[in-house]
């Protein structure tokens, strides 16, 4: 098992809320190895551009392969790839219709994770 502590004294601003509608991790937390190992999982299914900017569009609504494709500009081949790995990571999720399968995102925690990565990366570009 690790333990993931942090000094919540030295640092007030790790135990401030990024959003109210959103719940804390308090600041001394003991993880499972296995916890944090699927948190790196996830991290890394979301690491591509691409599967970002899916994300990004599916935060908005549902959408099937072929919307994706022309919304992103990118082949469809790479998009049913990006979408068949976030599907394993347990991001989105692809329900048939007819023909088609539309997918969406399984929760939102998700999506925050995105939206807050882009925001941090905007915030820091005017520096």
């Amino acid at each position: 098992m690790f333990i993931v502590t942090s000094d919540a004294t030295s640092s007030p601003e790790l135990t401030a809320p990024h959003s109210a509608d959103r719940p804390t991790v308090t600041a001394v937390a003991t993880r499972p190895v296995q916890t944090l190992q699927a948190a790196g999982d996830l991290l890394r299914a979301l690491a591509a551009p691409v599967r970002i900017a899916i994300v990004l569009e599916l935060r908005e609504h549902e959408r099937c392969v072929h919307e994706l494709v022309e919304t992103l500009g990118v082949a469809q081949p790479l998009i049913s790839q990006h979408l068949r790995v976030l599907k394993a990571a347990g991001v989105v999720r692809g329900d048939r219709h007819g023909r088609e399968v539309v997918y969406r995102l399984v929760d939102e925690h998700l999506s925050h994770i995105v939206v807050d990565a882009v925001a941090h990366v905007e915030e820091g570009a005017g520096r």
